[in-house]
């Protein structure tokens, strides 16, 4: 995909904005932070004004001070970088305003996307201020539609796409998940939100999608579940992990995720992928981190990446 990469932008001594993913813990070294490092490093060795924007939450065009982002102001005063306030305290992100985006984009020369978390989203701070500026991806958003690229440019055959998690939005991206999978396994609290009957035998539905059973409490996949899962992944050629299978902080319903992600690494072959918040942590905390060829900083970034092979964001910058 021909994006506008960052050493191709002239940024030396210039003001450069640059739109992070923040929606996270104001902890230095958290993924969503430690991925922009290469990115604000190279700025900073061009000597660069950096200044970062970011929303957190969902303030709704209200100023929330629990939402604020100046608890991130220290972790990134090494790079000498101005952080401005939650972009979503004014209605105009989200409403993709363009004197919203105009106002944002006069703060500097150049614009750089290290975002790709929120790329899917038509917002001021993602498609908005491109059209004002210079500007390019940042070297982890190349990276990631690099590597999430490979999931359909001649994939590896059988594709499995395990799509779970707790929320239930989750599904909307279920039939187009069904268009370019092979085979889709549908588990965490989702089963539930289809009509689980628990401990019933596992259900297939259309013959490609496979939906899961919960326990009696619904907060882990049954064994049964566990062993059709892993029997599918085992004979994979791709694996896409987007969401834990249970509620994984416990370690009583810690069994299906960590047996199910445990089968996916075991496929040595397969070309194997996850994204999103929780699937990370469960990743990390299970330390399977090794095991995967690419993890994602996009949960609905990265499925809606992998369905429609682009994002309004990527749009923005080609």
């Amino acid at each position: 995909m021909d994006l506008p990469r960052l050493t191709d932008l002239e940024v030396a001594g210039k003001k450069v904005i640059v739109r992070l993913d923040l929606d996270t813990e104001a902890i230095a070294g958290k993924p969503r932070i430690k991925y922009s490092e290469e990115t604000l490093d190279y700025l900073k060795d061009k000597n660069s004004k950096i200044i970062i924007i970011a929303h957190k939450g969902r303030p709704e065009g209200r100023v929330d001070e629990a939402l604020s982002l100046m608890p991130f102001k220290p972790i990134f005063e090494k790079w000498g970088a101005d952080l401005m306030e939650n972009l979503r305290f004014d209605e105009g992100e989200e409403e993709n305003n363009p004197e919203f985006a105009k106002k944002i984009a006069e703060q500097g020369d150049v614009y750089v996307n290290e975002s790709f978390a929120d790329s899917h989203r038509k917002h001021a701070s993602i498609v908005g201020i491109p059209k004002l500026l210079p500007h390019a991806a940042g070297f982890r958003f190349i990276k990631e539609v690099e590597n999430l690229s490979k999931v359909f440019n001649n994939p590896k055959k059988p594709a499995v796409f395990l799509l779970s998690g707790a929320k239930e939005d989750k599904l909307n991206y279920l039939k187009s998940i069904e268009k370019v999978a092979d085979t889709v396994l549908v588990g965490g609290r989702l089963p539930d939100f289809l009509g689980d009957r628990a401990l019933e035998s596992v259900r297939t539905q259309k013959g490609k999608t496979i939906v899961g059973n919960l326990v009696m409490d619904k907060e882990d996949i049954t064994l049964n579940t566990i062993q059709r899962f892993s029997e599918e992944i085992q004979k994979a050629g791709t694996v896409v992990v987007s969401g834990p299978l249970g509620k994984y902080e416990e370690e009583g319903h810690r069994a299906g995720t960590k047996q199910v992600f445990e089968k996916v690494i075991a496929n040595k072959e397969a070309f194997k992928v996850a994204g999103g918040g929780s699937t990370q942590e469960a990743i990390t905390l299970l330390g399977l981190t090794e095991g995967f060829n690419w993890i994602s900083v996009g949960g609905g970034a990265m499925l809606e990446f992998l369905i429609k092979k682009t994002l309004p964001g990527i749009e923005a910058l080609k």
